[in-house]
């Protein structure tokens, strides 16, 4: 949606729905529950929350309108960019429910604002900046409860991210949840493409790392219409495919043997030797659910998958091109609770055949996270910079992702290693 079509109701209530979501996700759980143990992939709870209502202080309310910081000392305690994260818990932070109360005070100041001020343009980008980072923030609160093996978010955070949804894409009926598989691949041919966001699109909102639109020359390639599933993994765990050194970079095999990793991330067999997966609480059994997607898997397993049947990763251009004409339709913003099976959302696919190349799964790619042509960051200027190099693209978003966040050209980067993030991976043809 470009930023000159969106006006002030619908952005007052995006802010409004961005800290509603956001207070929900972690709604049901006691204090004590929040009181969680350090863990590096994580942010401690109360600290996250805190966070949010300062970054939309900071970049709305101060830098856009000057106000003057709500609490002092705000800066210290939730400035991620100058605070390293064991110090996050370890900070004098405000209790819960003062925490609660900033975040609702600092929703109330902008909506208020964009009432008395307009959705003026440097407003309405810098309020967008701050809705899209809370709701990356959703994700990774959601990710933090299936960490902890918490349950799954209750239904009414899961019931208001569905009604968003449901107003940016096709209501999600039942017969386009459980499909089964989408085999083959879909053959895209070769040229020069564009990648990356158009200027003339201007001012649409826009991060700075999918600044600005590029050629790029590609062979021609062959991509999977869909992502590899559950099913298929287990047949890689089966032949012992974490165990033959063949499959594996030497990155790969380093974090393998140093992550003891003999089976996907929150796998196990069940009392009569099936495998099964932990969705939150619950435990699932892979072979009642063959055709969802693999989720939780790393780019050093993904990369031996590939190996093993004889593909390759996507590159992250070829990723872009293959997605073109893909609604923002899939399986996102909670609206199911879950992964569904690669083969639903049979009007979602791409004008290539791909299907669900938005939503479900992230998708890793063989790129590493870097500047396009021409590169200049953002005012905030933490976002993309400091992870160039080392971190590795996916594509697409997840079932948890939020419909507004979304576009062909948007690009999510993690470490390789990672793998509590809602990722999978589609693969090409080697010719």
């Amino acid at each position: 949606m470009a930023i000159d079509t969106i006006d002030e109701a619908t952005l007052a209530s995006w802010v409004a729905d961005a800290r509603r979501r956001s207070i929900e996700l972690y709604s049901d759980l006691s204090d004590a529950d929040l009181a969680v143990p350090y863990l590096r992939i994580i942010n401690p709870p109360i600290w996250e929350l805190g966070h949010l209502a300062w970054f939309q202080e900071h970049w709305v309310l101060r830098h856009v309108l000057g106000q003057s910081p709500i609490h002092a000392g705000a800066d210290a305690l939730w400035n991620s960019a100058i605070i390293p994260h064991p110090e996050r818990w370890t900070a004098a932070l405000p209790s819960r429910g003062a925490t609660l109360e900033y975040l609702e005070l600092v929703g109330e100041r902008v909506r208020a604002a964009i009432s008395a001020h307009g959705a003026g343009e440097r407003l309405r980008y810098f309020t967008l900046l701050s809705i899209f980072h809370e709701d990356m923030h959703g994700e990774a609160f959601a990710y933090t409860r299936q960490t902890l093996g918490w349950p799954a978010p209750r239904a009414a955070a899961a019931a208001t991210a569905a009604a968003m949804a449901a107003a940016l894409a096709p209501t999600l009926a039942p017969e386009r949840r459980a499909a089964g598989p989408w085999p083959g691949d879909a053959a895209v041919g070769g040229g020069i493409y564009r990648v990356g966001a158009e200027p003339d699109l201007a001012p649409e909102f826009v991060f700075d790392n999918e600044k600005w639109a590029h050629d790029i020359e590609l062979a021609p390639f062959r991509i999977a219409r869909a992502a590899v599933t559950q099913g298929e993994l287990a047949a890689f765990v089966e032949d012992r495919g974490y165990e033959t050194r063949a499959l594996w970079t030497d990155a790969g095999w380093a974090w393998r043997a140093a992550a003891g990793a003999t089976c996907p991330l929150w796998w196990r067999r069940d009392g009569d030797g099936r495998w099964e997966r932990r969705a939150f609480d619950r435990w699932i059994p892979i072979d009642t659910q063959p055709h969802r997607p693999m989720v939780h898997v790393n780019a050093h397993e993904a990369e031996a998958w590939c190996r093993w049947a004889g593909r390759r990763l996507p590159s992250e251009a070829e990723w872009e091109v293959a997605a073109r004409g893909a609604p923002i339709a899939g399986n996102l913003g909670l609206a199911a609770g879950d992964t569904v099976d690669v083969g639903a959302f049979g009007d979602a696919d791409s004008q290539w055949g791909c299907r669900q190349m938005i939503g479900n799964v992230w998708e890793w790619t063989s790129t590493a996270f870097g500047p396009y042509p021409g590169y200049v960051r953002d005012p905030y200027q933490e976002y993309s910079e400091p992870w160039f190099g080392d971190h590795r693209v996916l594509r697409g978003g997840c079932f948890v992702t939020q419909p507004r966040l979304l576009r062909p050209t948007w690009r999510n980067f993690y470490l390789p290693e990672r793998r509590d993030v809602w990722a999978g991976f589609r693969t090409c043809a080697i010719d």
